[in-house]
C-alpha cells in the first residue's frame, strides 16, 4: 500500500530535519568530542559502532552509534556475550541514549530522519509482510511512534503496528509531538531495555517460529 505524498512528506520533513539537526549538532560538538574521548579511554577503539541497516525504500545505509561494549574474548577466541562486554559506562550511555547521538550525522547525510520507524537489521527484511513494508516509505528515524509508545519493552508486532500507523498518518504536528514526548522519556529514562535481546527473541527468529505453528 502506497501512501499519499503530501508536501510535508516530500519536502517539508527533510527541511525540518536539516533545520533542527544542523545547529543542534554544532552545539553538541564539544559533548560529542568529550564522549568520544571517554569511550576511547574506557572502551577502546574504534569509538563509533557502524552497521549497515535498511533505509528509505529498503536501501542500505551505514548507521552510526557510539560503541558501548568492550572487545572481550574467551579462551577459544570467541567474543563474550553482550552482557559480559557491556560495562557500567556502556550501560550509562544506553540508558541516557547518548550512544545514539552520532545518528545526527546520519540525519544530516539523509540516511535517517529525526522521526520515523527505527532502522532494524538487514537480516529482518525477508520477514516483513507486505502491509508492514509501508515502514520503508519514509526514512528511518532516531525516534518514532513505537519508541514513545513503548520503546524497547514493546513486542515486535506492537512496534510494527505503530510504525504503520505513523507512516499512514504522518504530519508535521505528529512529528513535533513525537519529538517532545521523546525528550520527556529520555530525561525520565522510561522503558529502556539496556540489553533488548534479553527481553525478547530476534524478529527473524520469532517470525520463523510463528511460521512453524
Amino acid at each position: 500500500m502506497r501512501v499519499n505524498k503530501s508536501f510535508y512528506r516530500r519536502i517539508g520533513k527533510r527541511i525540518l530535519d536539516v533545520v533542527i539537526t544542523a545547529p543542534f549538532l554544532f552545539l553538541l560538538s564539544p559533548i560529542l568530542l568529550l564522549l568520544a574521548l571517554l569511550i576511547w579511554i574506557f572502551l577502546g577503539s574504534p569509538v563509533l559502532f557502524r552497521q549497515e541497516r535498511p533505509g528509505l525504500l529498503e536501501k542500505p545505509f551505514t548507521l552510526l552509534k557510539f560503541r558501548t561494549m568492550k572487545d572481550m574474548f574467551n579462551s577459544d577466541g570467541n567474543p563474550l556475550s553482550d552482557g559480559e562486554r557491556l560495562t557500567g559506562f556502556g550501560k550509562f550511555l544506553r540508558q541516557t541514549s547518548l550512544d545514539e547521538l552520532p545518528e545526527l550525522v546520519n540525519v544530516i547525510k539523509g540516511g535517517m530522519s529525526l522521526v520515523g520507524p527505527r532502522p532494524w537489521l538487514l537480516k529482518y527484511l525477508p520477514y516483513f509482510t507486505e502491509a508492514e513494508k509501508i515502514r520503508f516509505e519514509v526514512r528511518p528515524g532516531m525516534t518514532g511512534l513505537a519508541q514513545v509508545m513503548g520503546r524497547n519493552e514493546a513486542s515486535w508486532d506492537e512496534r510494527l503496528a505503530w510504525d504503520v500507523e505513523y507512516v499512514r498518518n504522518l504530519t508535521l504536528f505528529l512529528d513535533l509531538k513525537i519529538m517532545a514526548r521523546t525528550v520527556v522519556k529520555v530525561l525520565k529514562r522510561e522503558h529502556v531495555a539496556v540489553l533488548p535481546m534479553n527481553a525478547m527473541k530476534d524478529f527473524d527468529e520469532e517470525r520463523k517460529n510463528a511460521g512453524k505453528n
